[in-house]
């Protein structure tokens, strides 16, 4: 289980992005992180891979706490998609960026390969290995660095706006793609309808700080939106 523990994280002026978050993150369950603009979901996601600093609180992964000595092991356990794709996809090819992952960890070429195939097969892009980053459309970016993700076997997936930039099938077809995978998922986005259709629960942030968190149906309900700012 991923657990986060009043969690704090602070902007250089000391104002705070992420105050005092908890929550809970089960195998398999897939929860939706939803708040306005500058509400600190991207903040709240860099913190669980440990790229971004805590100024207070804890995260854990089942027994393990993160601290800078096991932030290297959390990212090889809970994946991170990223909002913009650019910022995942840097190779030549598509191969070569999903590869990149579990080279990086120290994994043989053969077993690279196997894990890379398997990715792409999953999410029935396999066609677009050999294919440059910056030759794929919105949608087929964003599987693209699903893909990379995938790669390294996580057991935990974040997801930042991963509806920004696609078309309504591209959409469709990440919804389908989402409600298939068997990890447990946190997904930050603007997009109430794609939250609905893929999550079972909701955590709503105002001002780095969560104000609910509860089952899907409190999309529905007005007031809870309003106190988010959405």
């Amino acid at each position: 289980m991923l657990i986060v523990k009043d969690l704090s994280v602070e902007y250089a002026d000391g104002k705070r992005a992420v105050d005092s978050v908890s929550l809970a993150l089960a195998p398999g369950e897939s929860v939706a992180l939803v708040g306005a603009n500058g509400a600190g979901k991207t903040t709240l996601l860099l913190a669980l891979v440990g790229v971004l600093a805590a100024k207070s609180g804890e995260v854990f992964l089942d027994e393990l706490a993160l601290v800078k000595k096991t932030a290297p092991e959390f990212r090889a356990r809970i994946g991170l998609v990223f909002q913009n794709p650019d910022d995942q996809l840097f190779m030549p090819n598509v191969f070569e960026d999903v590869a990149f992952g579990p080279r990086s960890f120290g994994h043989g070429e053969e077993e690279t390969k196997e894990r890379v195939e398997n990715a792409l097969d999953r999410l029935q892009i396999s066609h677009l290995r050999d294919r440059s980053p910056l030759k794929l459309s919105g949608g087929e970016k964003r599987l693209a660095a699903i893909a990379t993700v995938l790669s390294m076997q996580p057991e935990y997936m974040l997801f930042d706006e991963p509806t920004a930039y696609l078309d309504p099938r591209a959409r469709r077809n990440l919804r389908r793609i989402v409600n298939d995978l068997p990890q447990g998922k946190l997904i930050a986005t603007h997009d109430l309808t794609f939250a609905a259709d893929t999550c079972s629960r909701v955590v709503m942030l105002k001002d780095g700080a969560v104000v609910a968190d509860g089952g899907i149906d409190c999309l529905k309900d007005e007031g809870l939106l309003e106190a988010a700012g959405l």
